[in-house]
């Protein structure tokens, strides 16, 4: 099996559709994010340290869920959010916005796509465990052509704002 996906930091130009095959534990999300891809879509995946926290749930969940219509006018066919949180936690934070449906939640339970995408930080410190960085990438045609990586503590590339702006 080819794992370019590991490399996604270093190159803009690697081929996603591999990750079906990598993370059988989050099979819905990845087939939803394989079908767009291999119909040609363009997508975004924005991930965020954990459902229910302070900046992911005041502003950056719900930049997205503003701007659905405005990625829909620049030419993104889905948007994807990413947490290392069960299904259950997710569905339940989407539930909790207006127009929260928008979003394609991806429960990335064990951490296994973002370590894939290598976007894993341990927030132990915080009492969270391994988490997810804060990003957001977008995808073309099968192809990562966007991938914003926040500092820790930050949050303002992988905002939506940010990433209309970039597309």
């Amino acid at each position: 099996m080819d794992h370019e996906i590991k490399t996604i930091i270093q190159s803009s130009s690697k081929n996603i559709l591999d990750l079906q095959e990598i993370v059988p534990t989050i099979i819905e999300s990845i087939e939803c994010i394989v079908e767009c891809l291999k119909n040609g879509k363009k997508v975004v995946i924005f991930g965020v340290p954990g459902a229910f926290t302070s900046t992911c749930s005041i502003k950056h969940f719900p930049s997205y869920i503003e701007n659905a219509n405005n990625f829909k006018k620049k030419g993104i066919d889905k948007i994807f959010c990413l947490s290392v949180n069960d299904p259950s936690v997710m569905k339940a934070w989407q539930s909790q916005y207006s127009g929260g449906d928008m979003i394609t939640m991806i429960a990335d339970g064990n951490g296994d796509l973002t370590k894939t995408l290598e976007l894993d930080q341990d927030y132990s410190s915080s009492f969270m465990g391994v988490r997810s960085k804060r990003f957001a990438l977008v995808a073309n045609n099968n192809k990562v052509i966007l991938l914003c990586v926040e500092s820790p503590k930050e949050f303002k590339v992988s905002s939506a704002d940010y990433i209309l702006k970039h597309i």
